[in-house]
């Protein structure tokens, strides 16, 4: 099979680095580092959007230093967890499917530039009732943008997709192009080619302050040392407020539980018979969603068939997250499963958790922070949905950081709506 139908099938795999060879590899990168005192740009928190900006902004050319508090990757924040949904019929608002587009073709660059595969086509299915806002902004989105999400009548989603047990009154809607991203692994991607591009990144050493200096540098303080820089990017997920006081009334970290289950079929759930899923629950402000079964031998993580529920959890400081989800929160996930899917569940595997951090808005925040004009720029308040994007925000990031602009249509996504 040659590189692009591999790049272009859910079902084929190729032998790929595990995440523990990919963590050994960077660790070694970042033994062999040695440090300067002074950057163009440096970037507070290289995760998600973290990495990929150091990866954006050392392929411009930019002397930059990544700051992390933990590992690369780590489970502590939001982008853990084995898989993570891709979709451009986007209910959220239909401005986003510019971004989306740009961010697609960032991850096909990455997996061509690394000859690694991080998108996974396997299709995601819309269920709910159309007067539902997940349909109506699917339709809003595909019809604006002309992206193909086809219909399925009730006879034919029993036929195609028999491990659902829907209401009549359902709509089903399913959208070919869209799939998963390994985040662990699309993380490495990115960490791994900043620093071969030149880029100095540093973990488990955790930003205290920053703050500007006479020259008009900033100067970040760590618990281990003392940096300057010409600009500073901010991707700091749960802990934006932490190093932004200003923003912390503004920004609601929530703890977010995940579970993988052993199904009762099995067969019936692996990776290329099962689709990726969305359902909106009648009576509930808030949608249940979930993955195929990834096969062991390819994919690290909980073995097991993968869901969650998108809502507001449970308000949490970062710092101080309760990691022990209660038997009620397990049991919410379980009750879905025996009513929607009735064979995806015989027990649990493993339960665990994530933080989202909510904008007031529940929309992203992608600007500069007022007080220190072209010097600052921030990537916060995702609010659980950002993770898609991660590809094509760290460009903007890198862009705002190095030209003052970028030519995406991130206007919406503006802070002085926070303020």
């Amino acid at each position: 099979m040659n590189r692009r139908s591999f790049l272009n099938t859910s079902a084929g795999i190729l032998a790929m680095p595990s995440i523990a060879q990919m963590y050994q590899s960077l660790n070694e990168h970042l033994t062999k580092q040695q440090f300067n005192q002074h950057y163009d740009v440096i970037v507070l928190g290289v995760g998600s959007l973290g990495s990929a900006t150091c990866y954006h902004l050392a392929k411009q050319g930019a002397k930059v230093l990544g700051l992390e508090q933990f590992d690369i990757p780590h489970e502590q924040g939001s982008h853990a967890g084995q898989s993570r949904i891709i979709r451009k019929a986007y209910f959220e608002h239909p401005d986003y499917v510019p971004l989306l587009d740009h961010a697609y073709k960032n991850w096909k660059e990455l997996e061509k530039r690394t000859e690694t595969q991080v998108y996974f086509p396997t299709g995601l299915l819309y269920l709910g009732r159309p007067d539902n806002l997940l349909l109506k902004g699917v339709h809003e989105s595909a019809n604006k943008y002309n992206i193909r999400v086809d219909s399925l009548s009730n006879a034919e989603m029993r036929k195609k997709y028999p491990q659902f047990k829907l209401p009549d009154d359902f709509e089903n809607l399913i959208e070919p192009d869209a799939g998963f991203i390994t985040p662990e692994r699309a993380i490495l991607l990115h960490a791994e080619q900043a620093l071969r591009l030149g880029a100095h990144l540093k973990t488990k050493e955790k930003t205290l302050e920053f703050k500007p200096d006479a020259a008009g540098n900033m100067v970040v303080q760590t618990d281990k040392g003392t940096y300057t820089c010409q600009k500073l990017v901010i991707t700091a997920g749960a802990w934006a407020g932490k190093l932004v006081p200003a923003l912390a009334p503004k920004l609601k970290v929530t703890r977010q539980t995940l579970a993988w289950v052993q199904p009762k079929k099995w067969d019936d759930f692996e990776l290329g018979k099962f689709p990726c899923w969305t359902i909106a629950v009648p009576g509930k402000e808030s949608i249940f969603y979930g993955f195929p079964v990834l096969p062991a031998g390819k994919f690290e993580g909980p073995v097991g068939l993968k869901l969650g529920h998108h809502y507001q959890g449970l308000v949490s400081d970062p710092d101080h997250v309760d990691r022990n989800p209660g038997p009620e929160e397990e049991q919410n996930l379980v009750d879905f499963l025996q009513k929607f899917i009735p064979n995806g569940y015989q027990a649990t595997h493993v339960v665990k958790t994530c933080l989202y951090t909510y904008s007031p808005d529940e929309n992203f925040v992608l600007d500069f922070l007022p007080e220190f004009g072209n010097k600052v720029a921030i990537a916060t308040g995702c609010s659980g949905h950002a993770f898609k994007f991660a590809a094509g925000i760290g460009e903007i990031m890198a862009d705002l950081a190095l030209k003052g602009k970028t030519e995406q249509p991130i206007g919406f996504l503006n802070i002085k709506r926070m303020m």
